[in-house]
């Protein structure tokens, strides 16, 4: 035989009613809901498995996650920011002046004081390698900032938009497509009397924008195709707020990537000019100027050239560097 606490025993309410058994809540016994569960301090906030729980995650934040555990990224990011200060403020790591000659030390080697060694001029090439990183720099920013808004904008318009506003703006980009873009600056730049930064700046935004262009005009082409961008359509909503606050949000990812490759090689490029002498002239400080009064005395005096070319080289593998990287982790595909 069972134990009498074994088996529930049913008590029959004074008012009757259904038979309840015995130990039960009395609040549930009247109808109203059981009290919730007492969780532990140590388990609130825990997810189904005992670990916390997961927060939502979105495109950028997977790509954070990712760039910050990829050590080419942090490497390059490192050379980069270290790049920026100094051309912001090359007085952090030199006092000198780059346009300080003294013919008696003209070419000369490295020296307490100048590890560089002297130019032609006896001007000290370790700050005038120092300075030259604000002109490409600021060539870099300014150039990819300026192709990437113009080629987003009208990229973005011609894919939204289509038909005849889609052509035109594609022929166009065919005929920018067209130009060597070496041959086109030795054109364009030929005929400018400045030797700023700015006619250059120019120069490659118009002969840079039609590549984002291309990118932003089909990433905003499969945009427009998602059920969310349809949605939005339905409800009515403008044009203006469909471009800005469903589409530009999700097709933004390929242009930064491209853009953020594209610094890189217009760095090398404002230094091809200037080695030309078609870009920056002096008495700008530019790592092409200083490569190309270097040129000829490679035999004679090879730290003249290898110093401004190397800083130039480890600038445009940097930015390589880091737009290798971005593209890894804004590649859907690669996940």
């Amino acid at each position: 035989m069972p134990e009498p606490y074994d088996t529930p025993q049913a008590i029959v309410p004074p008012g009757g009613g259904a038979p309840a058994l015995a130990g039960a809540d009395t609040a549930t016994l009247a109808g109203a809901p059981a009290p919730a569960p007492v969780v532990p301090a140590g388990r609130r906030g825990r997810g189904r498995h005992g670990g916390r729980a997961a927060a939502p995650h979105s495109l950028w934040s997977d790509a954070w996650r990712d760039l910050r555990r990829n050590p080419v990224f942090v490497v390059s990011a490192l050379v980069i920011v270290f790049l920026v200060l100094i051309a912001i403020w090359p007085q952090l790591i030199t006092d000198g002046n780059p346009y300080r000659g003294d013919l008696s030390k003209a070419q000369d080697g490295p020296a307490p004081g100048h590890p560089f060694g002297y130019d032609l001029q006896g001007r000290d090439v370790y700050t005038r390698t120092v300075y030259g990183a604000r002109a490409s720099i600021t060539v870099g920013i300014c150039a990819t900032a300026g192709a990437a808004l113009l080629g987003s904008v009208l990229g973005g318009l011609a894919g939204y938009y289509g038909g005849w506003w889609d052509a035109l703006l594609s022929r166009i980009a065919d005929v920018f497509f067209g130009i060597p873009i070496l041959l086109g600056g030795l054109v364009f730049l030929s005929v400018v009397t400045s030797g700023s930064v700015w006619p250059v700046v120019g120069f490659i935004v118009l002969l840079g924008w039609p590549q984002i262009s291309r990118i932003a005009r089909g990433t905003v082409l499969t945009a427009t195709r998602q059920d969310y961008v349809q949605a939005a359509r339905a409800l009515g909503a403008s044009d203006a707020r469909t471009l800005l606050r469903h589409i530009a949000p999700n097709a933004v990812a390929p242009v930064i990537v491209v853009a953020t490759i594209a610094l890189g090689t217009y760095i090398a490029l404002e230094a091809t000019l200037s080695f030309l002498g078609v870009g920056l002239k002096p008495p700008t400080v530019s790592w092409g100027i200083d490569i190309s009064s270097a040129s000829t005395q490679i035999r004679n005096a090879p730290h003249m050239l290898l110093w401004p070319a190397g800083a130039l080289s480890v600038t445009v593998l940097a930015f390589i560097m880091l737009g290798d990287a971005v593209r890894d982790a804004l590649d859907p595909k690669l996940r």
